[in-house]
């Protein structure tokens, strides 16, 4: 009976021909562009709870201090309880440090003829100063230090990437129901096809007492079949934009949100595409209603 059914739906797929390729390209378009926000939405959170778990301040100073005044202002700095620890970095370091960021591109700094980053301190908050209103009050009591230049905090950062995560998912959700919508009608009407062209052979099987699962079921298969290659395709396209683009944005992204490397969409994840895809073009199949009675 398996082996007739799944005959049945590849035979009922060459049926539908042009339409059940668009069918097929609608899904994958509509997964591609789920999985696209998806993977970012997932990275974004990522930055996030980084961004969370480290919860820095980095102080800028007017000037590089003397070895003896490190001490003092690190003392003054780790006294405040907001502050779990606080980590002195020299000019030297801080070039040191961008040198790496920017890997083969590092000889642009050589060409600078001093060093123009300024001695700093990197503080790490404690329990009491992670929440935005701590950390802001925290940030206002060190640009009153008289050594210090500038302070930019972490926590207001934190929340913007939250805001664009929670701005991806939407937008994504709103794309992605848009061709989802589009996907699951363009298969009800490849599989509409199928039953006008086979309605003859499908009344000569209700005569002859078929059960109407029986008659539905390849119909059932053909969408979830045209679904599954979507998804495939779909996969096949995110994991190659990703291949080809990680390495370039990479840099990019430890620079701003401070994310060592893109990952791609994890086992689960991916399992989770495919059953969508699956599932969206079973639905259309199923959805798909033919004129009962001879022509």
């Amino acid at each position: 009976m398996l082996s007739f059914l799944m005959g049945e739906a590849i035979r009922d797929l060459r049926r539908a021909g042009r339409v059940a390729v668009s069918a097929i390209v609608l899904i994958t378009l509509s997964l591609v562009a789920a999985g696209a926000f998806w993977l970012l939405s997932t990275n974004l959170g990522r930055a996030v709870a980084e961004w969370r778990d480290r919860g820095r301040i980095i102080v800028y100073l007017k000037r590089e201090p003397a070895e003896a005044d490190v001490a003092i202002l690190l003392g003054r700095v780790r006294e405040l309880p907001e502050v779990a620890s606080a980590r002195y970095v020299n000019k030297a370091d801080a070039l040191a440090a961008l040198k790496r960021v920017l890997g083969k591109d590092s000889a642009v700094v050589d060409l600078v003829p001093t060093n123009p980053l300024p001695a700093s301190i990197e503080i790490t908050l404690a329990a009491a100063g992670a929440t935005p209103d701590a950390a802001r009050d925290l940030i206002q009591r060190l640009r009153a230090l008289p050594e210090v230049e500038e302070v930019e905090g972490g926590v207001g950062w934190v929340e913007w990437l939250t805001d664009a995560r929670r701005l991806l998912a939407w937008v994504g959700l709103g794309v992605g129901a848009v061709l989802v919508l589009a996907a699951v009608l363009t298969v009800t009407t490849a599989t509409t096809l199928v039953l006008h062209a086979r309605r003859r052979e499908t009344e000569i099987m209700r005569l002859v007492g078929a059960p109407e699962a029986v008659i539905r079921l390849p119909l059932l298969l053909q969408g979830m079949a045209q679904g599954l290659m979507g998804a495939g395709l779909a996969l096949l396209t995110l994991f190659a934009a990703h291949y080809t683009a990680a390495p370039w944005l990479q840099p990019l992204m430890v620079q701003t949100i401070g994310l060592p490397r893109l990952e791609f969409l994890d086992p689960p994840a991916m399992l989770g595409l495919l059953l969508a895809g699956t599932g969206l073009g079973g639905l259309g199949g199923w959805l798909a209603r033919g004129r009962r009675g001879p022509a």
